[in-house]
């Protein structure tokens, strides 16, 4: 657990504590961060998507996760600090720490419900995830697993 940005000795420790080990309890990572109080508020109001409160978590858990998010925040070239950034810039900065909190919870659960270790998805994870290049490559593949041929040409730019 140590390996996911922010979380050292004691927030690991304050994890084990709070959560456990037993992920048999939370069928997925959205039911562990609803019990947490980490998951995004919902109010919608006449077809609109407000923004709402949290429900209210472990006092102890979120202390923990709040701390360990600015450590992560302040680890530069990780993931959850660019998603951070990317979450601050057009909801401020509160909403990006409670984002990233919910990161964490995410991350926890997938550790001790797979058993696998923390991968770092990189800076460049949102572009990589919808580059064009990207995008082609995953409709090509789609594509030919429904036994078409395809060739792809790039368009010719078009004239000034």
């Amino acid at each position: 657990m140590q390996t996911i940005p922010g979380v050292g000795v004691k927030v690991a420790q304050m994890l084990v504590a709070e959560i456990g080990l037993d992920m048999s309890v939370f069928p997925t990572s959205a039911h562990l961060a609803s019990w947490a109080g980490v998951c995004p508020g919902n109010h919608a109001s006449g077809g609109k998507r407000k923004g709402g409160r949290s429900r209210p978590g472990p006092k102890w858990l979120k202390a923990a996760l709040t701390e360990a998010a600015w450590g992560a925040v302040k680890a530069k070239g990780t993931y959850l600090s660019a998603h951070h950034m990317q979450i601050k810039g057009r909801a401020g900065g509160f909403k990006a720490i409670g984002a990233t909190r919910h990161d964490i919870v995410v991350a926890y659960w997938h550790i001790v419900h797979d058993h696998v270790p923390y991968r770092e998805l990189g800076t460049d994870w949102a572009a990589r995830r919808f580059s064009p290049t990207q995008r082609a490559k995953r409709l090509t593949a789609q594509l030919e697993a429904l036994g078409f041929d395809v060739t792809l040409e790039p368009t010719p730019a078009p004239p000034t």
